[in-house]
């Protein structure tokens, strides 16, 4: 169905090539995975599978792409449209109508569906989606995770005989996102469907590939089974780190998988030790907080507090309030209740004032971002915040992160811009910082240099608040884990014990090893330590 012969490609003005020499194959009814770091081609590899490359993006395409009898270099993308629907990172951008029903009826309109087909079609994939009760909702009135459905919607339903996802579970929870990989699984293996997806959450998609495709960054792409594939790949998933860990030589796919090994070996682990918890005083309670929309309520009389020093991963559901009750504790939507980060209330003080007590970065950062440079963005910051001239440059040195003062924001990574942004939201020394869904786009390492700069100011004494959809972050950098439901908190524990007592929000590894309390692959690497120190035999 998709054949790559001898591909490469260079982007106008670059002196190497983001492909090089590729030649591979995906059999028509497939699952293929795109795995690789920030920046390997991935995006790249997806585009030039709908012709994007090179009609829109320019540059220099040698080889043969071939989709199902179409060469991509002959015919352009709104050809292809008819075989290879596409949805990217962003859902928003990709819009075109105002209302869910309309977005996944425009493109059967374009590709002249007649109108009982279309109806038919839009039923069939609201609830494939389980999305039937948004369908009169505004796009714009829906969470990131609602809105990533409705763009996956509007692909399916076209019924094309090839879709390409770029990071389709990065904005849904955990079960929406077992759902809508549930359902794509389902029209590949029963109607032929052949899908590429290119993930950074290998955990939730590695279970689903016929096929992997790894790209190292030196132009290549080796193409093979996932567990070979993911076994010598750059990118660790935590049940590669397990593999790696116990010393084994072939990587388990699944939850199940691992747990059937680990119980076959008879490893045991010890329990790890129990974390002091943050003592800090409390920098920000909420009593009563209530956020609503017209007539949705979206934060539901929340009463709750957070102390200096501590990380606090917000979670629950899409839709669940989440957001909300982040921008609300900003001081940025309207609410009632009260609010007081440390003596004083975000919503009735200056705004100057108001960035020195809590600052929140949102779900995409870059819409901070509008200066030229990365240094014209940190000395604005310097001015706005009242400090001296290099106060942000610093902290963007203190947060590990080097970056050329003449770049523009907008050529850095995803990890690159949401330093530059933590950076210059931290000039104002603010005592809460507000995270909103930060991981999204981010690659295994850069995740964990995120980790350490989150540690790194909590130990400052800085309060830090993470809303989150991924687990696997969660278990391994914060403290304590709070749970919304229905714009309600409905659980309040310690991140172990929270990650430990519910299988939606649970780790790969607290699967694998449970009842054991083990959320992370340092977990198994310290047990195994003290294993072979003799603290422990099986």
């Amino acid at each position: 169905m998709i054949e790559f012969r001898d591909v490469s490609f260079t982007y106008t003005g670059a002196s190497d090539p983001v492909l090089h020499d590729v030649s591979f194959q995906i059999p028509e009814g497939d699952l293929c995975l795109l795995v690789g770091r920030t920046g390997t081609g991935k995006s790249t590899l997806l585009r030039s599978i709908n012709g994007l490359v090179p009609w829109f993006d320019g540059g220099r395409l040698t080889g043969t792409v071939q989709v199902d009898t179409m060469v991509t270099s002959q015919h352009r993308p709104r050809d292809l449209a008819r075989v290879v629907g596409s949805v990217g990172q962003n859902p928003l951008a990709g819009f075109v109508t105002d209302k869910v029903e309309d977005e996944i009826a425009y493109g059967m309109e374009q590709l002249g569906v007649a109108q009982p087909a279309m109806r038919r079609r839009v039923e069939d994939t609201l609830d494939l989606m389980g999305i039937a009760d948004l369908r009169h909702r505004p796009l714009t009135d829906l969470s990131g995770g609602q809105q990533q459905r409705v763009a996956i919607a509007a692909v399916l339903a076209a019924q094309p005989r090839v879709v390409i996802l770029d990071e389709p579970t990065s904005a849904l929870d955990p079960t929406a996102a077992q759902d809508v990989l549930s359902s794509i699984t389902t029209l590949v293996h029963e109607v032929g469907l052949t899908v590429v997806v290119a993930e950074h959450r290998l955990e939730r998609v590695m279970a689903f590939a016929d096929s992997v495709a790894w790209l190292p960054g030196d132009g290549s792409v080796q193409v093979g089974p996932a567990g070979d594939v993911l076994a010598r790949a750059d990118v660790r998933p935590p049940l590669v780190g397990l593999a790696q860990a116990l010393g084994w030589s072939t990587v388990p796919l699944t939850v199940r998988d691992a747990r059937r090994r680990v119980k076959a070996e008879h490893i045991v682990l010890t329990d790890p030790p129990q974390a002091p918890a943050p003592d800090g005083p409390v920098v920000l309670t909420a009593t009563k907080l209530v956020v609503d929309y017209g007539e949705t309520r979206a934060v539901n009389a929340v009463t709750t507090a957070f102390r200096a020093g501590e990380i606090t991963a917000l979670m629950g559901r899409n839709g669940a309030g989440k957001s909300s009750l982040m921008w609300a504790m900003q001081g940025a939507v309207a609410s009632s209740g009260t609010l007081e980060v440390t003596g004083a209330d975000p919503r009735t003080v200056s705004a100057e004032k108001a960035r020195e007590l809590v600052t929140l970065v949102p779900q995409t950062a870059a819409d901070l971002l509008y200066l030229p440079s990365v240094g014209d963005e940190c000395r604005q910051a310097d001015k706005e915040s009242g400090r001296d001239e290099g106060t942000a440059a610093g902290l963007l040195s203190e947060l590990g992160v080097a970056l050329d003062m003449g770049r523009d924001p907008h050529d850095l990574s995803e990890g690159q811009r949401l330093a530059l942004v933590l950076a210059i939201q931290l000039s104002s020394r603010p005592r809460v910082v507000l995270l909103d869904e930060p991981t999204r786009g981010l690659d295994y390492t850069t995740k964990a240099h995120l980790a350490t700069m989150v540690r790194t100011l909590a130990s400052r004494g800085v309060c830090i608040v993470v809303a989150t959809h991924d687990v696997e972050f969660a278990a391994a950098s914060t403290d304590r884990t709070i749970v919304m439901a229905e714009g309600d908190i409905i659980a309040d524990d310690t991140t172990r014990e929270a990650c430990t007592a519910s299988p939606t929000f649970s780790p790969q590894l607290a699967k694998v090893f449970w009842p054991q309390p083990i959320l992370t692959v340092a977990d198994v690497r310290r047990g195994r330590r003290q294993q072979a120190d003799g603290a422990i035999r099986p």
